[in-house]
């Protein structure tokens, strides 16, 4: 697939409605052109911005307050009123309904952290000096961002792994201060981004994200207060064994 046929099939990509083999074709082209991926992660975004929008007047929970004492309000003894059972039954689904919707929000809060996340990622490859420190040495690296985070972090040892430690920088995610590891995988890149965990743990995050339909792969958690993510163009397995790395570092 050239530059050309990609383009054209670009909006269904974002969409997620390529596939079998039109697919993987989008996602190999992908990997290896720079400027269809960076235009591919821009119409992601003006989706995403523009989904961001709609939801600007979603319930809040005050109107949820407002909603529960209206409910109570028309609730009415079994004896004084036969329509109880109806009013019961609509307070129920409007609860369901308003549980839904905070659901929903959250999921689609979660998709645009991980977008962000995903096109750090790819700015900072594409800059000219991807990492301030530079070496393969974790034990260089990691007294670095001494002073410079509010938290400190391990690095797993990498012998008798495929993966080498590029170096660090200092990255900011929502005026946060946090660090951004660089490893090489053979042909492939991927950043390790360390944040404190300030969004709480218990809000769901998805297990397809939009960055994965960018030939991005990310994995995230939540581990002594903070937050992980790992993000790069390497298959999915890779992600992961790099992920089960820095979590036994993590609690060592």
């Amino acid at each position: 697939m050239n530059c050309d046929e990609l383009r054209s099939k670009l909006t269904p990509y974002v969409d997620a409605a390529l596939r079998g083999g039109e697919l993987a074709e989008a996602e190999a082209h992908l990997r290896g052109c720079a400027g269809c991926a960076a235009e591919a992660l821009g119409m992601l975004q003006t989706k995403l911005a523009t989904r961001a929008a709609g939801m600007r007047y979603t319930p809040s929970p005050e109107f949820r307050r407002r909603m529960e004492q209206s409910i109570r309000a028309q609730e009415r003894p079994a004896w004084r009123s036969l329509r109880w059972p109806r009013l019961a039954m609509t307070g129920v689904a409007a609860l369901i309904l308003i549980a839904a919707v905070t659901v929903w929000v959250s999921h689609s809060g979660r998709e645009r952290e991980l977008t962000k996340i995903a096109d750090m990622h790819v700015t900072e490859l594409a800059s000219v000096n991807p990492v301030d420190v530079v070496s393969t040495d974790r034990h260089t690296v990691k007294p670095w961002f001494a002073g410079k985070l509010p938290f400190s972090f391990n690095i797993p040892e990498l012998q008798n792994t495929e993966f080498t430690l590029v170096g660090g920088r200092v990255a900011y995610f929502e005026h946060s201060p946090g660090a951004q590891l660089l490893f090489n995988l053979r042909k492939h890149q991927l950043s390790v981004f360390i944040f404190k965990d300030e969004t709480g743990a218990h809000l769901p995050w998805p297990k397809m994200t939009a960055a994965s339909r960018l030939a991005l792969q990310i994995e995230t958690w939540s581990e002594g207060g903070l937050r992980y993510y790992v993000v790069g163009d390497a298959p999915a397995s890779d992600v992961h064994a790099l992920s089960e790395l820095l979590r036994k570092a993590a609690r060592s």
